[in-house]
Parts: C-alpha cells; structure tokens; sequence
C-alpha cells in the first residue's frame, strides 16, 4: 500500500485542464468534418459519388444543394477524405459536435468565409482548413439547450444512469475513462448511478435491439422527473453501422434505429465512439457551464 501512495506522489497531478484550456487531443484525433464547397465536385454538379460509394455508415448523401454529411451516423473512419480526388472532406480537430438539435449533427458544403492569422497561416495544432487565398472556414459550435433551463438543481449534481442496449463496448468504455483521474467529471458533480431512481438522465449506447427496448423503457419510467435521455455514440442516435439507409430497418435481425421514436432524445453525442472530450464538453455545456472555444 505504501508503494502504491509514493508512486502517486511520484506521479503528480494527472487531472487534464479541460475546460480551463483546450483539450490535449491525439494527432490522428478525427473532429468536425468540413466540406470544402470550392473543390466538392459533387457541390459543382459533376455527378462525382467517390465519397458516397465508400462509407460504410452511408452517412454521406445527395440533397438539392449538394452533399451531406450526418454526423449522427458517420463512424468517422475517414474513408471518405481518403476517396475524395479533391481532397474536399477534411477532419478538423474541433471535437465539439454534440448538440440538443438533431439537424445540428447535418454537416453541409461550406466555403472558406474568414480571414487566416496574420502572415496568412495557421497554427499546425489548429487543424481548420486553410484556403490558398490566406482565408481559413470557421467552425460553428454545435447548439445546445442546456437542461439548466428546466431545473437549476441539475448544474450541482447530475446522475448518469448508463444504459447499453446491444452496444459493441467502445461507447461504454470511452464513458468509464471519464469517472478516471485524467478526466474526473465528478469534480463537475457528474457521476454514474447504480439505479434508475437515483439518475437525472439515462445515458443510452447502442443501437437499442428487440430484447434491450422494454428493459430501456423501463429504466425511463422509473427514473424521477425531471429525466432527460442522452444518445451517445453513432448507434445511440441512429443505429450506426446497423442502419439499412435503403430499407430504413437494422441489418441485423431485432436491432432498432437507436433511441425509440416515442422516447425523445434531449442531447446527441455523436462518435463511433465519441471522444472523452467531446462528451465532457457536451454534458458541461448541457449543464450551462462554460467550455473553451476552438480559437
């Protein structure tokens, strides 16, 4: 025992400083897609389908005005930048994507619509496309409601109850290296609970099958209100890689689109599995406090 305290003595502190300062992300960290309107050759009307052809979420589809990118179904595996002959698609390291609005998760063509830093560069850490014409397209913050709104009470103590229903693990791992010391979101007074009668919210992962639906309904009901449902993860908000986009049913025998339609969702983490830091943040700017901006 003794070994075990000089050891954590040795370490020192290993509390990252999110949200006080920006999060330390991984060099292959794969953030907010953008799509480049200027070079998308499907955008300019040439018919080009590289990216839709190649992402196994079918995330990326035809809409009047061009390409979209749901990012509540996109694995961000990033196939589709990689087939891109224009190299139009590009992920940023912005890792604030979740947000209260569905449609928020849509990600359209966009054009470059801000001036770069001076010396027209940007910082190599930044990671927004830059345009060769020293402009550079700024990121929108994902909205979101916070919860707040309704009960003031949740800002102090917010109880997750974690719910996988027919989850891979990835999601639920990722949510468990939160409760660590590198992470510690208990020191926001976010914590993990045992019962349903206990949590303000569910945290749901997974596409939600057949034999999960009742069980997931139940824990709602007994829930005490007010009680929100947070999707976290691509199959959570819309079956992910088990969606059959064609059919609009699951691939796999039993296995819902995500949450149930008669069970609304009051935050939307999109990943596959979202980031530690991309949920922290969601849930502190669910909780009305403050998160750092990208620039």
């Amino acid at each position: 025992m003794l070994e075990i305290f000089l050891e954590r003595l040795r370490q020192g502190a290993r509390t990252g400083t999110f949200p006080d300062a920006l999060p330390d992300l991984p060099a292959r960290f794969r953030g907010r897609p953008f799509i480049d309107a200027e070079r998308c050759p499907a955008a300019a009307g040439d018919g080009c389908r590289c990216c839709l052809e190649v992402c196994p979420a079918h995330a990326i589809y035809r809409e009047e005005d061009g390409l979209s990118l749901d990012m509540g179904l996109c694995s961000f595996c990033g196939e589709c930048a990689r087939a891109c002959p224009k190299g139009a698609i590009i992920f940023t390291v912005d890792w604030r994507l979740a947000s209260t609005v569905r449609e928020a998760l849509i990600v359209r063509p966009a054009r470059y619509c801000a001036p770069s830093l001076p010396g027209g560069g940007l910082p190599a850490s930044h990671g927004l496309p830059g345009g060769t014409d020293g402009r550079r397209y700024v990121l929108p913050e994902s909205p979101i409601t916070p919860v707040t709104a309704r009960d003031r009470s949740l800002a102090r103590s917010f109880r997750l109850r974690q719910v996988t229903a027919a989850g891979c693990g990835a999601c639920e791992a990722d949510l468990n290296v939160l409760t660590t010391l590198v992470y510690d979101m208990g020191r926001f007074g976010i914590d993990f609970v045992a019962s349903p009668r206990h949590a303000d919210a569910i945290a749901l992962t997974g596409p939600v099958s057949r034999n999960m639906r009742q069980a997931l309904e139940d824990c709602r009901a007994a829930m005490p209100s007010p009680s929100c449902v947070i999707a976290v993860g691509a199959c959570a908000i819309s079956g992910g890689l088990f969606r059959d986009p064609a059919a609009s049913v699951a691939l796999s025998a039993g296995i819902q689109e995500g949450a149930p339609p008669h069970m609304p969702v009051d935050l939307f983490i999109p990943g596959c599995p979202p980031h530690p830091c991309t949920t922290l943040d969601a849930l502190l700017r669910f909780l009305g406090k403050k998160t750092p901006p990208l620039d």
